[in-house]
């Protein structure tokens, strides 16, 4: 099998680490704010050559804002929200 730059179509799903159910690439690629999700490359790799179409796709800045600047972990974004809510509940 040659693998392509080319996605695969949208009927075409594999399951999101993140949200823990199928989606297709399109989803992925425009997650986060229109940008993709910073998993896109981990999760596709296997299906299509992901990396190099989104190393085409996005701009220089775009791809370092997605890709090599650090991710919170799950747990400080956790306890920030909870922090969030406990202030607008005593507004």
């Amino acid at each position: 099998m040659i693998r392509t730059s080319e996605p695969p179509g949208d009927d075409y799903l594999i399951r999101c680490r993140k949200l823990g159910h199928e989606v297709a690439f399109f989803y992925c690629r425009s997650e986060s704010g229109g940008l993709p999700c910073s998993k896109t490359i981990d999760c596709w790799y296997d299906h299509f050559l992901v990396e190099d179409l989104l190393r085409r796709e996005l701009k220089p800045e775009e791809w370092d804002r997605v890709f090599v600047a650090p991710t919170r972990p799950k747990m400080v974004t956790l306890v920030d929200l909870i922090e969030q809510a406990k202030r607008s509940d005593k507004v």
